[in-house]
């Protein structure tokens, strides 16, 4: 059985820590650095959980892992610059839509000359790769300065779904999650330890996609997923259809001992957040809404 250790209060209001996160031999730290959905939500009715689009951090075995490059990463390459060590980190995308990479031309690290970071995703549905899509959203006019300004050393990889890779003791499975969005899943083991991270689920997931999620979840510590969103109109939220269901189901469908849900929707504000949050534990009570700052240990007991 597994113990999350909540390293930081979901309580806070407006000031969120600017801390590197590092990890002590044998852990596996989770530090959440951007988990809204579809564009960045700044206001006064969103500091408690975050407006910054979707990036997650994981040090397991010893590896800097970043799963996908939202406005959270320029969040996370701002502590990381107070390291003077040259960095090397292995960054995921699940898939190359703007609200998974709009964070990258701002990273500051890749800046850096002495610095190397490894840069996985699978094709577009176009069939770009995810190196011509991270150029072409950094070409004019969409942005100053071409990808070639980056000085530190980028290596890219091809992932194909289904295939799986080895970093040292960490283990790093992929699976398609959302054909018509071309997203990946990953599945993160270091020894004895196991979070996946799937996100663009939605609402009518049938049999073929559930056999393709399930594996890739099964028996998980901690599964990352996102909750489908459905407003009735353009305005108001009374009645609002919220299918957190469908990552509560794959959840227990896959023994799973943890669920954070993750990517809110942008009109979603914090009060609203509350009460999903208590709907969902009304049903699996291990289960928490992810705020920007929350760390989790996952540790063995």
């Amino acid at each position: 059985m597994s113990n999350f250790e909540l390293s930081v209060s979901q309580s806070y209001v407006t000031e969120k820590p600017m801390i590197p996160l590092s990890s002590p031999v044998g852990e596996f730290l989770v530090k959440f650095w951007g988990v809204r959905g579809l564009i960045p939500t700044p206001g006064s009715n969103t500091q408690r959980y975050g407006g910054n689009t979707a990036c997650i951090e994981i040090n397991v075995a010893g590896k800097h892992l970043i799963f996908d490059g939202g406005t959270g990463l320029r969040v996370l390459g701002k502590t990381w610059q107070q390291l003077q060590e040259p960095l090397e980190a292995h960054l995921f995308f699940t898939n190359s839509q703007s609200n998974h990479i709009q964070g990258f031309p701002f990273f500051a690290p890749a800046f850096v000359d002495k610095n190397c970071f490894h840069i996985y995703g699978i094709a577009a549905s176009n069939g770009a790769s995810i190196k011509q899509c991270l150029c072409d959203q950094m070409l004019q006019p969409h942005f100053p300065y071409p990808l070639q300004a980056m000085q530190s050393e980028l290596q890219f990889y091809n992932l194909t779904p289904g295939s799986e890779l080895k970093l040292d003791d960490a283990t790093i499975a992929t699976a398609l999650i959302n054909q018509n969005q071309r997203s990946v899943g990953y599945r993160i083991t270091g020894k004895e330890y196991s979070v996946a991270y799937v996100t663009d689920l939605h609402k009518n997931i049938d049999e073929v996609e559930r056999d393709r999620i399930l594996p890739i979840i099964q028996n998980v510590d901690l599964l990352i997923a996102n909750a489908t969103y459905t407003p009735p109109t353009a305005y108001n939220h009374e009645a609002a259809d919220v299918h957190w269901q469908t990552a509560v189901d794959l959840a227990r469908s896959a023994d799973v001992q943890r669920l954070v849900i993750s990517q809110h929707h942008p009109d979603d504000n914090d009060d609203f957040l509350d009460q999903v949050q208590l709907e969902i534990q009304s049903v699996f009570p291990k289960a928490l809404l992810a705020c920007e700052g929350l760390v989790l240990s996952v540790t063995k007991t």
